[in-house]
């Protein structure tokens, strides 16, 4: 399958289109947000919301454009997104004297945000337990227990590609559970 067609199958919604764009690109997307922050666990989060971004605005690529680098503008983007992010909740700024003030935050969640957390917890098992099995036990696996995708294709017996792609529509099926809640 050539990448144009695959592109083509993919705006119909084809999976196995999903899964060619996915296995071709996903070394790119990773590799540069690997440079970018160091980090393979942050690096594999950006690509996955990379190529979910991209998978669910699909029928907005032009084919004008090469597809490698329209994800990795998209990457690029939620990476500078999440960056905004931590930088709003790092510092405030001294309208007096025009200084920046860094803020000392307090890590230890108060009893209030202790019993939320837990209630939000209980919330989010009872709404991946409504998920297939399969998917359950690839989100236990990553977000519970914390093992990499190469432990998770290990555990499971699968090649790591089709770890990305079940814990992938694993997190928007579980996404589509909490919004109806």
């Amino acid at each position: 399958m050539e990448i144009n067609e695959a592109i083509k199958r993919a705006k119909k919604n084809d999976q196995k289109a999903f899964n060619y764009l996915l296995d071709t690109f996903w070394d790119d997307v990773y590799g540069f947000q690997l440079k970018r922050i160091e980090n393979e666990n942050d690096a594999e989060d950006i690509t996955i919301q990379t190529f979910s971004k991209a998978f669910d605005k699909i029928e907005t690529f032009d084919e004008h454009y090469k597809f490698k680098t329209w994800l990795i503008t998209i990457s690029k983007n939620i990476h500078i997104d999440l960056l905004r992010k931590e930088k709003k909740h790092t510092y405030t700024r001294n309208l007096n004297d025009d200084e920046k003030m860094y803020q000392i935050l307090d890590e230890s969640p108060s009893p209030e945000d202790t019993l939320i957390t837990e209630q939000n917890l209980a919330k989010l098992l009872r709404d991946i337990k409504k998920l297939n099995p399969n998917y359950q036990e690839v989100i236990n696996l990553r977000y519970f227990q914390e093992l990499s995708y190469k432990e998770i294709s290990e555990e499971l017996k699968e090649p790591i590609n089709n770890v990305k792609v079940k814990l992938l529509r694993a997190k928007k099926l579980l996404a589509a559970i909490i919004q109806k809640s």
